[in-house]
């Protein structure tokens, strides 16, 4: 064959082969190379090895142990107390419509919390202020925001003749459907033996309270202060040396860190809200923006946080705290940090004490829900 015709065939059939690589049928081009993957963001740094055993003897000066109860020379509590006290935190017939109970504010499964700005009453109603966590408060040095009930007893009367939470209209009315209920009545004897009539509003009250002294929740935290290293994490021990150095142990200090004292909110920023705090319990001027400092007890678990639930993200409450409180800006790394230390104060409480009794039967005089 020719020299040319030879080239010429070989040029069509390397011809022929390209067009039908572009066909169904052909062969498929190789791909493109794809370009070399951009590298990945290295990970933030490991906090630096820090100080357990240093750590440690700073953290038991500042925060003593969590006890398993909190007394109360005025109200021991008894085991007959607590069964009584779990049946009444639970009973939603202690409301005008039957619907409320201290459950539904402060669910016991859900670290004492509903999870909203602000809690749901009667008929819908809500008040000004986020619901705080039951968990632990029998510690504090007050109840409520403005510290308007000096104890968990006192608190127990509240919410239910409040016309905006529970809405039952006197103690008189709340007897009535205590005596109603035929199961009660033992109940009550046992456990304010020697009263001639024990069913009374106080004492109510004082059973409630009896079993509230017992929701105690400590955490690895309290583990890791009884001496256990490995309890928590280095990225939580550095958050622990930050939150202490940085100065919130100005307010949130003691077993439950916080709950001791009340400060006030933009104690060095201003802080927005028309909350005048405990000025409307007091009447002092002086008090205005005044709050009960939180435990951070479970702090983790029970946002919306702030006295008005305004704040869904515990990072973003961490660094309004920084800002308004301290008059710091403190950095990513520190509200991590301080984030993960916050974690570490979780605690399970004991499944079996918190768990939903069977109520006692209603009897044939017990009222109807009223939804007026």
């Amino acid at each position: 064959m020719p020299r040319r015709l030879a080239l010429a065939l070989s040029l069509a059939m390397v011809s022929t082969g390209l067009l039908a690589g572009c066909g169904d049928s052909g062969t498929t081009p190789a791909p493109e190379p794809s370009p070399a993957p951009e590298a990945a963001p290295a990970p933030p740094p490991e906090p630096p090895a820090v100080d357990r055993a240093g750590l440690r003897t700073r953290g038991k000066a500042l925060f003593p142990a969590l006890p398993d109860e909190a007394t109360n020379p005025d109200n021991p509590v008894t085991e007959e107390k607590i069964e009584l006290g779990r049946l009444l935190y639970y009973d939603a017939r202690l409301s005008k419509n039957h619907d409320i109970s201290c459950n539904s504010c402060h669910p016991l499964d859900r670290f004492g919390v509903d999870g909203e700005p602000t809690s749901p009453g009667h008929k819908g109603q809500r008040g000004g202020r986020n619901s705080p966590t039951v968990y632990n408060a029998a510690f504090h040095v007050a109840q409520f925001w403005d510290g308007r009930a000096p104890d968990v007893e006192a608190q127990a009367k509240g919410p239910v003749l409040n016309p905006i939470e529970m809405a039952m209209p006197d103690e008189a009315s709340v007897l009535v459907v205590l005596n109603s209920i035929p199961g009660y009545s033992p109940l009550f004897a046992a456990a304010f033996p020697g009263e001639d009539d024990p069913i009374r509003y106080d004492n109510m009250a004082r059973a409630i309270g009896a079993f509230e002294r017992r929701l105690v929740t400590p955490s690895r935290f309290d583990a890791f202060l009884e001496g256990r290293d490995d309890a928590l994490s280095d990225r939580e021990l550095a958050g622990l040396e930050t939150f202490v150095s940085v100065g919130c142990i100005q307010c949130h200090v003691g077993a439950t860190l916080g709950g001791g004292s009340y400060q006030k909110l933009g104690r060095n920023v201003p802080y927005p809200t028309e909350d005048k705090g405990r000025e409307e319990f007091t009447g002092d001027e002086a008090d205005r923006y005044f709050f009960k400092v939180p435990s951070l007890r479970n702090v983790a678990k029970t946002g919306p946080w702030f006295h008005d639930g305004s704040i869904p993200v515990l990072a973003e409450a961490i660094r309004l705290m920084g800002k308004h409180q301290l008059g710091v800006d403190l950095t990513r790394r520190q509200l991590s940090d301080i984030a993960a230390f916050l974690g570490a104060l979780t605690g399970e409480p004991d499944a079996s004490f918190v768990a939903m009794p069977e109520l006692p039967a209603s009897g044939p005089d017990t009222p109807a829900p009223d939804p007026s």
